[in-house]
């Protein structure tokens, strides 16, 4: 049956909403299908404001893997603000989406993709503005499946209720594999119900379904097992890598917003995945193994792109973009290519050690000169150590004199606060370390319009990662250790006033690190935050700590384990702990190993350059690092016949 377009309810109510552009759809490259011609359809969503959606890469990969099948549409959607849902609910206009404004509801899957766990309110709010049931065992045939994926979807237990299912690792043959279950399963007039269907998608064992596992627990509120409910279901479920990303050029066609987003640039990720080995970082530990996109293909991505586009800048994205074996050719090859048209590059932050002027050089040949960003996380050399952060202040001022020596005149510099074992004076080293990077640029300038901003954010340990079984920092002691690194930089008469200085205080980050190591009994907490108006939570202006406090003692109530249970506890190696059923690839005793390794301030190797450490995923997941060089060039682009 045609589904009909909300659009003539909603754009009634535009004129009174905010940036009501963001609402209306359009953009150059996106994609209207059919809904008759197709029998699968996805509804996909990253839980937030369209400007922080619209650019995600993970989104728009799928939206048009998806598309280009032959019977399978996908629309996307994006979080309403406050003021547009209050209008949706009092003029019963449901959840659509911004291709052809149909009901959410209508699809056949509803697809999240969650970078942060601070998105979950904002999950909850579109389920009840699409009419689709909060809680998952309330569903009906006549509900989408509910499907969780991203970063923080390797550990979905907090979310477990109101998910029907979730994926972990590389979306885009995941995407095509339940597509296909999902068509059989409709071809054949859908037998079994939701339930059959979910219990297809389990028995593949890449698809969590969490229905059909019982978490038990022990008496001081630990987790005792995480078992199987249902025949044919897997203990572990694993995660998906996509080999050989030269076989998957996606974006092809990216998406142009209409309105303002956070990043107005085409992007290519240049490679997946990342073996540095920072302890701290589930992002590097989840995506293993390295999988580098060639310079011929890189080369074939922006070219494309920038036709469909029209963008002037272009992104070169992955985890440590610097570190691509070939990254001097890739810059180089597409400044050369790209000189007349004026077309600038960036890297996200560069590794000190990564970083070279040449290549510095090449990126802002084409485009304007900005500041240079490196990511030192900590403050002191034994900080570094123990996060397996290898780069010495010697290699730091290095850097930051041949950057000043040619031309730059800022630098951003990133840290982290409440890293384990961390002390104040460990802190108070990021002052130092700012001081010294100014005083060397002064040094080799002669001038003293040098600048130094320094930019902290509170650690939080996260699944899969080393630190896992670590204590979180206290959000008080937090904010009382970042206070005295702020009275240290401005109480200095000669730097002070040089260095910028960018904090985020302590309670984000607990209800971050509540959500980010929960497991089932979290959701109660979510749900009440929810109810109590919760939304938007990665934003400043609307997360409230006090709203999550007194939700955690209400939904928690009964259970045994508060906040500080989840968050400032440390675990030993025997607990379970709730994401071990869920394979990352990554052996559970190499990470206790490394775990030890931080305490002794052990470093340990990129395995690029050096044997296996045994992390556990090549053989597990049948994988291999894949790099360069190709020995390739990216010119000439074509023969130019005269």
């Amino acid at each position: 049956m045609t589904v009909e377009s909300v659009f003539p309810r909603l754009e009634a109510l535009l004129p009174h909403v905010q940036k009501p552009i963001q609402y209306v759809g359009g953009e150059l490259n996106s994609t209207v299908k059919d809904w008759d011609a197709c029998d699968v359809r996805w509804a996909l969503m990253y839980p937030d404001a369209y400007e922080v959606g619209l650019p995600n890469q993970g989104v728009m990969i799928l939206y048009e893997v998806l598309n280009e099948r032959e019977g399978v549409l996908a629309e996307r959607t994006y979080s309403v603000w406050p003021d547009l849902e209050a209008l949706m609910r009092e003029h019963r206009v449901p959840q659509f989406t911004v291709d052809a404004h149909r009901p959410v509801k209508a699809f056949d899957v509803f697809g999240l993709s969650f970078s942060t766990e601070l998105g979950y309110t904002n999950m909850l709010t579109a389920l009840d503005l699409a009419g689709i049931p909060l809680e998952a065992k309330d569903r009906t045939d006549e509900d989408p499946i509910v499907l969780a994926g991203g970063h923080a979807a390797f550990n979905p237990e907090p979310i477990a209720d109101f998910l029907d299912c979730a994926v972990i690792g590389d979306g885009e043959q995941a995407v095509l594999d339940i597509t296909e279950i999902i068509r059989a399963w409709k071809a054949e007039g859908r037998p079994g119900g939701r339930d059959e269907l979910l219990l297809r998608l389990a028995r593949t064992g890449g698809v969590y379904v969490p229905k059909f596992y019982d978490v038990e627990y022990l008496a001081d509120g630990r987790i005792g097992r995480v078992v199987p409910n249902a025949p044919g279901v897997p203990w572990r479920v694993s995660k998906h890598t996509v080999m050989d990303l030269d076989e998957w050029p996606y974006p092809k066609q990216p998406l142009v917003p209409l309105a303002e987003t956070v990043h107005e640039r085409m992007s290519v990720e240049i490679f997946r995945g990342c073996t540095r080995g920072c302890r701290f970082c589930q992002a590097g530990m989840i995506t293993r193994p390295v999988r580098e996109r060639s310079i011929t293909g890189i080369g074939e991505m922006v070219e494309r792109g920038l036709k469909a586009t029209g963008f002037e800048e272009v992104g070169l994205l992955s985890l440590s973009s610097a570190d691509h074996t070939e990254i001097g050719d890739i810059a180089k090859g597409l400044a050369d290519r790209y000189t007349e048209d004026k077309i600038g590059l960036s890297l996200p932050s560069t590794r000190v050690d990564a970083f070279n002027i040449d290549l510095a050089n090449e990126l802002s040949r084409n485009g304007r000169r900005s500041g240079l960003t490196f990511a030192p996380e900590g403050g002191s050399e034994r900080m570094r150590k123990v996060i397996n952060k290898m780069v010495s202040e010697e290699d730091l001022i290095r850097t930051v004199a041949t950057a000043y020596g040619n031309g730059w005149r800022q630098v951003k510099l990133y840290f982290m606060c409440g890293l384990p074992t961390e002390t104040d004076e460990d802190v108070l080293q990021i002052g130092e370390m700012a001081k010294n990077v100014i005083q060397k640029g002064r040094e080799v300038t002669g001038q003293n319009d040098i600048r130094c901003t320094v930019s902290i954010g509170g650690f939080v340990p996260k699944p899969h990662t080393p630190f896992q079984w670590a204590p979180q920092l206290s959000a008080e002691a937090t904010d009382a250790r970042l206070a005295k690194l702020r009275d240290s930089i401005r109480g200095d008469r000669k730097y002070g006033k040089n260095i910028g200085y960018r904090y985020h205080d302590g309670k984000p980050g607990i209800v971050e690190g509540l959500l980010s190591r929960g497991d089932r009994r979290v959701g109660a907490v979510i749900r009440a935050v929810y109810e109590d108006g919760g939304r938007f939570d990665g934003w400043r202006e609307y997360f409230s700590y006090d709203r999550w406090m007194a939700s955690a003692e209400k939904g928690l109530a009964g259970t045994g384990v508060d906040v500080d249970w989840y968050t400032t506890r440390e675990r030993s190696y025997e607990e379970v702990l709730p994401w071990d059923h869920l394979d990352s690839g990554l052996d559970k005793d190499w990470l206790w190993e490394d775990w030890q390794d931080a305490l002794e301030e052990v470093e340990v190797d990129d395995c690029r350059w050096t044997p296996c450490f045994d992390c556990g995923v090549c053989p597990q997941m049948d994988t291999a690092i894949q790099i360069g060089p190709t020995g390739k060039k990216l010119l000439p682009l074509t023969v130019v016949n005269k």
